[in-house]
C-alpha cells in the first residue's frame, strides 16, 4: 500500500485505504453534513409505531458501544423522521469513494481484496444512483443498510483468510466462519422472507426497523459494473426488437421512445445510438440527465415537448444516429406524439422504476420531480392515488399508438405493465387472458418473452469481468483476447448460435471507441458457455504469464439464463407453468458454491420488485493458478446449463439444441430431456 502506480505512469498515495482495516471509528467522526450537489433517495414511505421505532433505534445503536448511544440515538431518530430510514450519515466516508487498484486494500488475500475493489465501485458517486444513502441503481438497490455495515465489512475483508467465509444477512455482516479453501469466502443474502411475509408492506417496516434490504440485483452482490452492463442488453435488445418487429437491421430513421436516465435506464439513449436509431428519452430529474449529457450518453436535451417533437421529425427523416433526453414527464411525451397524425415512433418502451412505483420509482405526470418528492414525504396517500391516475393515462396514449399508428412496445421487465393493470389502465389481453389468480396475460409482451428469452435459451448472457488493477491497459488486452476468442469460435458453431456471436463480435470490437467505462475497468459480453469458460481460461493464462498485470473479477447481471425466476421477466417464456418457481435460481447459487465462486448471493426482488422475483450471482476471482482456471471451467459450466436445461424441459428448441451440444462436449452431463405430447389428443381427451 502507500504510494501506488496509476495509469498512465501516474502515482498517488492511497495509504487512507489502510484505515478500511479498522472498522468503525472508536471516536465519534464530525458529521460531514448533508451534499445538496447530489441526487438522494426520496423519503420512505413509511410510519413506524412508538414500539417500531424503538426497535429500528436499537437496532442501530447496537452497532456502537452504549456510551455513544445518548449522542447517537437522537440524531439516528432524526434520520429515520426525515428520510424514513437509518443511514447512519455521520459515518460516511469523506474520501473519494471508486475502485482502487487491488494492490492497494489491506487484505490477506485477493478474493478479499477484490470485494473490497467491487463494493467501493458500487458506491461511487459517477457509478451509484444515491451514493449518500448507498443506493447503487433502481431507486432502491442497497448495497449495505447503513454506512456501519460498510465499515465493518471492509474491516472483515481486511481480516478474511483462505479458511474463513464472511456471512451477509441483508446488508449486516453476520461474521467470519470457519470454512475450508474450497468454499466462498462469502455468502450473501438479501431480502429472504418467509413467502407469505414478502409483500411490499412488509418490506417497507423492516427496512425502516433496520432487518433487511433490497438488493436489486448486482447492488447486494457488490457487482455492478455501471450503465455499461445494460448498455450491451439494450443493444442486443434493440437490435432483435427491429429484427422481429420491423424486418430490418438498420435502424437508421427508427425512433425509440422510452423513459428513464437512472443508474440502470440510463444505457437506452447510448444503446440506441449504438444501433443506429434515434432516441428519446423523457427524464424528469435534471440532475440524471445532466449526469448522461456530461458522459457523452446524450447528445441533446430538450425542455418544451413541442420542441421535441420537431428534433425527432428532423433528425428521422435525416436518419441521424442521436439520442435526445427530454425534461420532463413521459406521459406528456406520449399524449403528445400520440395528437400527431404522422408515425414518428416505431418502437417503445417504459423504463421507470415502477418495481418501486409508489415510493419515488415513478414519478406521476401531474407533479413536477420537486413537487413528488415533496408530496411523497407530506401525503403518501394521495401521491399513490396520482400515480395510479398517471398510469392509466401513459397506457391510454401507447394504446393509440400501437393501435392506430403502428408502434411496437415491450414490458421491459420493470414491472410497468404489472402496476399499470393493478392501476386499472386497460393492459390486459382480454381474448387470451385466465382469470386464474395466478398470471394476468397482458396485450404487449415482456421484451424476455418475446425477444430476450430465445437468447437466453441458447445460453448467451451477461457474462461481465472486471480488471481490479484499475488498468485501462488490461481492459484493451481482455477485449482482444474475448475478441480472438469469438472469432474461433464463430465458424464452427450453427445458426443461431452463429448469428448471436456476431452481434457480439461487432459489440467488443466497438467497446473501445464507444466509451462504456463508468467507474472499474470493466466489461460485459454476452456469451454462453462455451464462449465464457474459454475467455475465462485466456485471462487466467495472460495473468500467469505476465500479460495482465492483476486479478480479473468474472461475474454477471442476475439478469441471466439461470440466475433468475421472475415471471414477468427472466422466465417470462417459460410456458410450462412452472414460470412462478423458483427453484432455478436457489439451485444456481447453491451449484455455484459448490464449484468454485469466490462469493456468491440470493436476494429476493430484483427489477421487477419485492416478492416478484428470485435471483443470484456470483464473483469469481482470476489470479493465473490452475486451481482458478479449475474453479472457472467448473462453475461457469454450472452456471450456464442449469438454466438451459430448465429451458429445455419445458419445451424451448433453443434450448434443447443448446444443451445437446452440451451433452456432447461433457460427458458427465445427462440432462433429463422432455418429450413432445400430442396437443390435438390432449384436446379430444378434454372435449
Amino acid at each position: 500500500m502507500g504510494v501506488v502506480i496509476l495509469e498512465h505512469g501516474m502515482s498517488a498515495d492511497l495509504s487512507f485505504l489502510a484505515d478500511l482495516a479498522l472498522g468503525l471509528p472508536a471516536t465519534l467522526p464530525p458529521h460531514p453534513g448533508f451534499d445538496s450537489t447530489i441526487p438522494h433517495a426520496p423519503r420512505r414511505p413509511i410510519k413506524l409505531s412508538k414500539d417500531q421505532t424503538k426497535l429500528a433505534l436499537q437496532n442501530a445503536l447496537r452497532y456502537f458501544p452504549p456510551h455513544q448511544h445518548a449522542d447517537l440515538a437522537p440524531e439516528f431518530l432524526a434520520e429515520l423522521e426525515q428520510f424514513g430510514h437509518i443511514y447512519m450519515h455521520r459515518f460516511r466516508p469523506t474520501y473519494t469513494m471508486k475502485a482502487y487498484p487491488i494492490s492497494a486494500y489491506p487484505a490477506r488475500i485477493p478474493q478479499a481484496a477484490a470485494m473490497q475493489h467491487m463494493i467501493m465501485n458500487n458506491l461511487d458517486h459517477r457509478v451509484a444512483q444515491y451514493p449518500h444513502e448507498l443506493v447503487t441503481y433502481g431507486g432502491n438497490g442497497q448495497v449495505f443498510q447503513n454506512w456501519a455495515q460498510y465499515h465493518l465489512v471492509m474491516k472483515y475483508l481486511s481480516e478474511l483468510d483462505s479458511d474463513q467465509t464472511l456471512v451477509m444477512y441483508s446488508g449486516h455482516p453476520m461474521g467470519l466462519f470457519p470454512s475450508n479453501q474450497a468454499a466462498p469466502r462469502c455468502v450473501i443474502t438479501n431480502g429472504m422472507m418467509i413467502p407469505r411475509f414478502s409483500t411490499k408492506e412488509m418490506y417497507e417496516t423492516l427496512f425502516a426497523q433496520g432487518n433487511t434490504m433490497y438488493g436489486q440485483m448486482t447492488a447486494g452482490s457488490w457487482c455492478y459494473i455501471g450503465p455499461q452492463g445494460i448498455v450491451h442488453g439494450t443493444t442486443i435488445t434493440i437490435l432483435n426488437a427491429a429484427r422481429k418487429y420491423l424486418g430490418r437491421n438498420d435502424l437508421a430513421g427508427v425512433v425509440y421512445v422510452s423513459s428513464g436516465l437512472g443508474g440502470m435506464s440510463g444505457a437506452q439513449s447510448k444503446a440506441a445510438t449504438i444501433c443506429g436509431a434515434v432516441s428519446v428519452i423523457a427524464e424528469t430529474d435534471l440532475k440524471a440527465i445532466t449526469k448522461r449529457h456530461s458522459q457523452g450518453w446524450v447528445n441533446e436535451i430538450s425542455t418544451n415537448v413541442d420542441e421535441c417533437i420537431e428534433r425527432i421529425k428532423f433528425h428521422k427523416n435525416a436518419r441521424n444516429p442521436v439520442s435526445i433526453a427530454f425534461h420532463g414527464n413521459i406521459v406528456t411525451l406520449w399524449e403528445r406524439l400520440a395528437e400527431e397524425k404522422e408515425s414518428l415512433v416505431e418502437l417503445g418502451s417504459d423504463q421507470t422504476s415502477c418495481h418501486n412505483v409508489f415510493a419515488g420509482g415513478y414519478i406521476p405526470v401531474q407533479l413536477t420531480h420537486e413537487e413528488a418528492s415533496r408530496m411523497l414525504s407530506e401525503n403518501p396517500e394521495q401521491f399513490k392515488q396520482l400515480v395510479n391516475e398517471s398510469l392509466v393515462r401513459q397506457v391510454q396514449a401507447i394504446n393509440t399508438l400501437t393501435t392506430e399508428r403502428g408502434m411496437k412496445f415491450w414490458d421491459y421487465g420493470n414491472s410497468f405493465l404489472l402496476e399499470a393493470s393493478r392501476a386499472g389502465a386497460d393492459v390486459l389481453d382480454h381474448e387470451h387472458h385466465k382469470d386464474d389468480g395466478v398470471l394476468p396475460v397482458f396485450r404487449y409482451p415482456s421484451y424476455v418473452q418475446h425477444i430476450m428469452g430465445d437468447i437466453f435459451s441458447l445460453g448467451f448472457g451477461p457474462f461481465r469481468w472486471i480488471c481490479t488493477s484499475a488498468d485501462e491497459k488490461d481492459l484493451l488486452i481482455t477485449d482482444r483476447l474475448a475478441q480472438a476468442v469469438l472469432e474461433r469460435i464463430e465458424p464452427t458453431v450453427p445458426e443461431p448460435i452463429k448469428g448471436c456471436v456476431q452481434d457480439n463480435l461487432l459489440w467488443i470490437r466497438q467497446a473501445q471507441q464507444n466509451k462504456l467505462v463508468v467507474g472499474s475497468q470493466a466489461r460485459i459480453l454476452y456469451a454462453d458457455q462455451q464462449g465464457r469458460v474459454e475467455i475465462a481460461v485466456a485471462f487466467n493464462d495472460a495473468i500467469r504469464d505476465g500479460v495482465i498485470s492483476g486479478p480479473i473479477v468474472l461475474s454477471r447481471d442476475h439478469h441471466d439464463v439461470s440466475g433468475t425466476d421472475s415471471p414477468f421477466r427472466e422466465t417470462s417464456n417459460i410456458t410450462d407453468g412452472s414460470s412462478v418457481c423458483a427453484d432455478m435460481a436457489v439451485q444456481n447459487v447453491i451449484g455455484d458454491a459448490a464449484r468454485g465462486a469466490s462469493w456468491v448471493s440470493l436476494h429476493n426482488g430484483g427489477g421487477v420488485g419485492w416478492g416478484e422475483v428470485m435471483n443470484g450471482g456470483f464473483g469469481l476471482v482470476l489470479d493465473g493458478t490452475p486451481d482458478a482456471e479449475a474453479r472457472a471451467r467448473g462453475m461457469l459450466a454450472w452456471d450456464v446449463s442449469n438454466g438451459i436445461s430448465r429451458r429445455a424441459w419445458a419445451g424451448n428448441a433453443n434450448a434443447r439444441l443448446a444443451i445437446s451440444r452440451s451433452m456432447q462436449a461433457n460427458p458427465g452431463l445427462v440432462v433429463t430431456m422432455a418429450n413432445d405430447t400430442d396437443s390435438a389428443l390432449l384436446d379430444r381427451l378434454l372435449s
